[in-house]
């Protein structure tokens, strides 16, 4: 459906993230890849949402050279906790201080896409809270090890082994906190093309 409705344009993903790939097969929408480096560094004092809505335009602004045809697709996911955003971690030592910090606690996850063309740009943003179970140090450990979470904002990935044995409870899109609202991405596009 959404392939059909898309046929006239040119859908850019920016993003390197697997998963967020494989949400835009799943959404049968047709797009091509170009990751564009940019130093994602923000402001101190943004906040939460603030944050992410600045990054996913942040990463948009690299593609200055767009036709008519052309969107791109940019977005950022930040774990936030104790009022402020939690990274990517480091090293081994770095994931397992995360772990321990969200171990029988609730965070919430923000995700920001932004869809920019040659006249227009629209973010959209959305929120989920994530209840973790406590966890164990073994259970941390094993999961460390065996999933490398180096690449995940928290260091853990929902759709992971921990996600099966540590969250307790969640509000909101289960999808955001992998990376991509995509109820919010499918209904921006229809709108897009609705225009």
């Amino acid at each position: 459906m959404l392939r059909e409705r898309l046929k006239d344009f040119n859908i850019i993903l920016a993003s390197g993230s697997p998963r967020r790939q494989d949400f835009f097969n799943k959404l049968d929408v047709d797009f091509v890849i170009e990751v564009r480096e940019i130093e994602e560094i923000f402001p101190n004092h943004l906040q939460a949402s603030e944050i992410t809505e600045y990054l996913a335009r942040l990463k948009a602004s690299a593609f200055k050279d767009l036709t008519h045809k052309d969107i791109v697709v940019t977005s950022d996911t930040i774990v936030w906790k104790d009022g402020k955003a939690v990274g990517k971690p480091k090293d081994v030592e770095d994931a397992r201080r995360m772990l321990r910090n969200l171990s029988g606690t609730m965070h919430e996850v923000f995700t920001s896409v932004c869809f920019t063309g040659k006249d227009f740009q629209k973010t959209v943003s959305d929120t989920s809270k994530v209840w973790f179970k406590e966890l164990t140090e073994d259970e941390i450990d094993y999961y460390i090890t065996q999933y490398i979470p180096f690449d995940k904002a928290g260091s853990y990935g929902i759709q992971d082994w921990l996600g099966y044995i540590g969250i307790e409870r969640l509000e909101g899109c289960f999808f955001n906190v992998m990376g991509l609202p995509t109820r919010l991405v499918y209904k921006t596009l229809c709108k897009i093309t609705e225009q």
